[in-house]
């Protein structure tokens, strides 16, 4: 089918959903970039415990968003790398402690908006599967094709686990992995700068049974039938 606009596809939810690994796959099926925006968001997590800033100073982190050296680079397999200071992120940005200095820089205003200004500006280039919590509601409003992926939260807390014991990175137990899950999952819907929320316009997926390519085929298949 011939497009006269770029294919963007929100995928949203809460941490552990599988929204990587789905909007990975679903933008290789589509053959278009594939877009995490978490990543350019722990990018300035990383910058900022580089610099010894305080998460909690809402001034300083907001303008050193706005100077980040932050690029985004369109692979030839269809990932984006996200690269900061010309280097990419590689595992040094999914370290426990950058993800709580993240999580806490990321509800503030000025952030978001230099943010939804390079999602934007790539995706209306090229097209993009766009992962995030919220692409269909505040960066890509008016895309139809808008996806909500949920799961129970033990299911994610297990996940989660597994992930960071396979790069090593783990020294949290199940517990205090599956209390920091779920205060993220306050913070994330309960900012007052773009929450996470699902309306009507989504598409609900619940991946706690499914399987990665079960996913995959269900969203393809809302897609063809919004098309």
């Amino acid at each position: 089918m011939t497009r006269k606009r770029p294919l963007i596809i929100a995928i949203d939810g809460t941490s552990g959903v599988g929204k990587s690994t789905v909007a990975r796959r679903l933008a290789q099926e589509l053959e278009v970039p594939f877009l995490e925006t978490g990543a350019m968001y722990r990018a300035l997590g990383l910058k900022v415990a580089e610099l010894a800033l305080d998460p909690a100073d809402q001034e300083s982190v907001e303008r050193l968003a706005a100077e980040l050296d932050l690029e985004l680079r369109h692979r030839a397999d269809g990932g984006v790398d996200v690269l900061l200071d010309g280097m990419s992120l590689g595992e040094r940005a999914r370290r426990p402690r950058i993800s709580e200095v993240t999580s806490a820089i990321s509800t503030y205003p000025g952030v978001r908006r230099i943010m939804v200004q390079h999602q934007r500006s790539f995706a209306e280039e090229l097209g993009a599967v766009v992962e995030g919590r919220d692409i269909g509601t505040k960066v890509f409003p008016d895309t139809p094709f808008k996806f909500f992926l949920q799961a129970p939260l033990e299911t994610r807390v297990q996940r989660r686990l597994k992930q960071l014991e396979a790069s090593g990175e783990s020294d949290l137990s199940q517990e205090e992995l599956a209390r920091e899950v779920a205060e993220r999952d306050h913070r994330d819907s309960t900012r007052a700068e773009s929450p996470l929320t699902v309306n009507s316009s989504y598409r609900v997926v619940d991946t706690g049974s499914l399987s990665v390519e079960q996913v995959v085929q269900a969203i393809l298949s809302e897609i063809d039938q919004l098309s």
